[in-house]
């Protein structure tokens, strides 16, 4: 297996990115019969078609997830996923056509790169194109391209965020698998042994971590250091276990523990931070259970997003802070 959400059969991931821009998007497409649900617990989220995933909402079907840059610009790239689909005449059934249905979530990542260069319809159908079910490039590709963590100092002082994606899977054959973009306003902590792998750094000393949410509790306001709406972590948990709708919402409310574990400050006022939840086949297993282990496969997530980072010259990543530390993690201050 490959340790990814394409674990889960039938699903397949793509990516396409302008790294010069330092921007991008990743699609994940779903097999036949995909059920979805949503959970949002940031106040800064931008997104399209999520109103497809409530319990409320009579479709059930999901064909594609899309997770961009470009902030609310790389809404667009969902027609391109769009176009992708109807060309393969998959969607939800009306009287005059297939509409597919692209639940799309957006990070900003415009403080890096070039703020004008947008994830569009054209990189969406890209991304669709790159698809497949096999490995999953991981770190500054896709949606994590432009991807940064730590901002409480403002961008300058931030750590390179990326893509990571993990699966957990059970003797039985129940697989549950993640995929994350990491682009949190507050620090990435190892879930093992609590040290800061990538976050907010020191102006005085750029190597080290100045621990966000020790800093916020002493008086330091999230607003007055960095404008709202340019933080969110956006992640995708899939299985190939039978859930309603209303089980899979379940599933992707317990998922966000994976956020609470690895991301402080987490859930914020200057973040987007959401997961989709997606169930695709026929096993059987207790949603409770189910939960559990998408919190783990979305905690593992970010950690590898964190440790496959590329800084690309804009910003230091855990690989570069690493290397001139000369261990596995920089303990805060």
């Amino acid at each position: 297996m490959n340790n990814a959400i394409t674990d889960v059969p039938g699903f397949q991931v793509g990516h396409a990115e302008n790294r010069k821009a330092a921007t991008g998007c990743t699609v994940i497409l779903c097999p036949p019969g995909t059920i979805g649900g949503v959970d949002v617990r940031g106040s800064a989220a931008g997104t399209r078609q999520t109103d497809s995933l409530f319990s409320i909402h009579f479709v059930d079907e999901v064909h594609a997830v899309l997770l961009s840059g470009g902030s609310a610009f790389g809404l667009d790239a969902s027609g391109g996923v769009m176009r992708f689909l109807e060309e393969k005449s998959i969607g939800y059934q009306t009287s005059a056509a297939k509409v597919p249905i692209v639940p799309t979530a957006i990070i900003y990542d415009l403080g890096l790169g070039e703020s004008r260069v947008r994830p569009d319809k054209e990189m969406g159908y890209q991304a669709c194109l790159n698809s497949e079910s096999g490995g999953v490039r991981e770190g500054s590709v896709g949606v994590g391209t432009g991807a940064s963590v730590g901002k409480l100092q403002g961008i300058r002082w931030a750590t390179k965020g990326g893509v990571g994606t993990s699966s957990i899977i059970l003797p039985g054959g129940v697989i549950v698998a993640a995929l994350v973009a990491v682009n949190a306003f507050g620090d990435v902590i190892d879930p093992r042994g609590g040290g800061i792998l990538a976050g907010a750094r020191d102006p005085q000393n750029p190597a080290r971590f100045i621990d966000s949410a020790a800093t916020i509790k002493r008086g330091i306001s999230p607003q007055r250091q960095e404008p709202g709406f340019q933080n969110t972590t956006l992640g995708v948990v899939a299985t190939n276990v039978k859930l309603s709708k209303r089980q899979i919402i379940k599933v992707a409310q317990m998922a966000q523990s994976g956020f609470a574990r690895t991301i402080s400050p987490v859930h914020s006022t200057v973040d987007g931070d959401l997961i989709f939840a997606l169930s695709a086949g026929g096993l059987q297993a207790d949603v409770n259970a189910v939960g559990l282990m998408a919190e783990e496969a979305v905690a593992a997530s970010i950690t590898k997003a964190i440790l496959a980072a590329d800084g690309l010259g804009l910003l230091p990543a855990y690989r570069d802070l690493h290397k001139s530390e000369g261990s596995r993690g920089l303990e805060a201050k």
